[in-house]
């Protein structure tokens, strides 16, 4: 007879809700999307006795208008076109990253962001595709979103200092609102809508470029 396997410690428990926590933010449209993001941080919080971290960080989210009735999704859907999963898990990602639990392939210093940060402010008033942004700045911390080319993703740039806001840049490729879909999409790589930093109110924390503010769905 075989003996009954041994439970699983609750560290193992700990490190496999961080690894697919993680996964979920690069891909979430793998995972079932949103909502797979939040139960993923509902059991890890949970799991972490951080329950109420994580309930002030939703209050926090609602205050700033990240987060509408249909979730972060809504408050995307009023500033970038289609719907930008990729986009909605850097807000999620955002509070993983606070708690330690956001798994960086690259850790920029605090000068390298700073000069970042700076770089973009004029940057930003030119329209830029996937590979002027990577050849500039360089890989980011964190790719939410596939490696392939002609897919819309969000590049997430970081320090060691949780509590420095992430820098992310908003890439989208689509078709325009009154076409129908087409394969290949209307770029031959992402386009750069938007830049994000900070944390106040959420629209506030956009920067547009050109493109991206033609873009807007809440432009007409």
């Amino acid at each position: 007879m075989t003996a009954p396997s041994r439970p699983r410690s609750s560290t193992e428990i700990r490190d496999y809700l961080i690894d697919r926590l993680n996964s979920a933010l690069r891909r979430p449209g793998m995972f079932g999307g949103e909502m797979a993001l939040r139960l993923l941080l509902d059991h890890l919080v949970y799991a972490e006795r951080q329950d109420e971290a994580w309930e002030k960080e939703q209050q926090a989210m609602k205050a700033r208008g990240a987060f509408t009735p249909i979730g972060v999704k809504g408050a995307f859907n009023a500033l970038v076109p289609d719907d930008y999963e990729y986009g909605v898990a850097s807000v999620y990602a955002e509070f993983a990253h606070l708690r330690g639990w956001l798994h960086a392939d690259r850790v920029l210093t605090a000068d390298e962001h700073e000069s970042m940060r700076q770089e973009l402010r004029t940057w930003i008033a030119q329209d830029h595709m996937l590979s002027e942004v990577l050849e500039t700045f360089g890989p980011p911390s964190v790719l939410f979103g596939g490696t392939n080319p002609l897919y819309g993703k969000t590049l997430g740039y970081l320090t060691e200092q949780v509590q420095e806001p992430m820098l992310f840049l908003h890439l989208w490729n689509g078709t325009d609102p009154d076409a129908e879909p087409t394969w290949p999409p209307i770029y031959s790589e992402p386009v750069l809508l938007a830049v994000r930093y900070g944390t106040g109110p959420f629209k506030d924390t956009f920067t547009f470029t050109p493109e991206g503010n033609k873009r807007r769905p809440d432009a007409g």
